[in-house]
C-alpha cells in the first residue's frame, strides 16, 4: 500500500461526504470536499511521480476515485437542478457505455487497453471545472455568468466527441483492424 494509494481511498471516502453535503445544501462543505478532493489528486499523482511509488491498484484506483466524485457530484446537480438534465444523462451514458465496451471486450476475450484520448482528457477538465464553478458559486452565492452555460456547452459537445472516439476505436479495435495497437494510442 503506497501513500498515493491511501490519498485515493480518501478521496473515494470523501465521495459519500460531498454528496450528503450537497444533499443538505451545505455548499460550504461540498465545495471544501470538492477542493480537498482535488487537490490530493494532484499531490497523490506528485508523490507517485516523483518518489516512484506507481503501482497497478493505484493505477485503477485513482481515475476510478475521480469518476466516481465527478460522476456523483454531476448527477446530484442534475437532480437538484443545477446543471441541465440532458447533460447529466450524456455524461453518465458516456461513462456506462465506456465500462461495458471494456467489459465485453474482456467477456469476449478480446480486451482493449483503454487510454485517455486528448478530446477525454479535455472532456474531464471541462467537466472538473464547471462541477467547481457551480459548487463555488452556490458556496459563495455569487453568479460568475456567462461562464457556467458556456461550460455546460463545452462540456456537452466534448462529451459528445470523446464517446465517439472511444466508439470508433473500440469498433477498430474489435473487428481487427486494431490489431497489435490500442484505442487511443494514436
Amino acid at each position: 500500500m503506497t501513500i498515493p494509494n491511501m490519498i485515493t481511498i480518501m478521496r473515494l471516502v470523501l465521495v459519500p461526504a460531498v454528496v450528503l453535503a450537497m444533499l443538505d445544501m451545505r455548499w460550504d462543505w461540498a465545495f471544501a470536499g470538492f477542493l480537498i478532493a482535488g487537490i490530493s489528486d494532484g499531490v497523490d499523482g506528485f508523490i507517485a511521480r516523483r518518489f516512484n511509488q506507481h503501482s497497478r491498484l493505484g493505477a485503477y484506483l485513482d481515475p476510478m476515485a475521480d469518476k466516481l466524485l465527478l460522476v456523483s457530484v454531476f448527477v446530484v446537480m442534475g437532480f437538484i437542478g443545477e446543471l441541465p438534465l440532458w447533460l447529466v444523462v450524456t455524461m453518465v451514458s458516456r461513462d456506462a457505455l465506456i465500462v461495458c465496451a471494456v467489459l465485453l471486450s474482456t467477456v469476449m476475450n478480446h480486451p482493449v487497453e483503454m487510454k485517455p484520448l486528448f478530446v477525454s482528457k479535455a472532456n474531464t477538465a471541462i467537466q472538473i471545472i464547471l462541477a467547481a464553478v457551480v459548487l463555488g458559486e452556490l458556496a459563495l452565492t455569487v453568479q460568475l455568468d456567462p461562464l457556467r452555460p458556456v461550460l455546460i456547452l463545452l462540456s456537452g459537445v466534448l462529451t459528445v466527441a470523446s464517446a465517439a472516439a472511444y466508439l470508433v476505436a473500440w469498433l477498430r479495435h474489435m473487428s481487427g483492424y486494431g490489431e497489435g495497437s490500442t484505442p487511443g494510442a494514436g
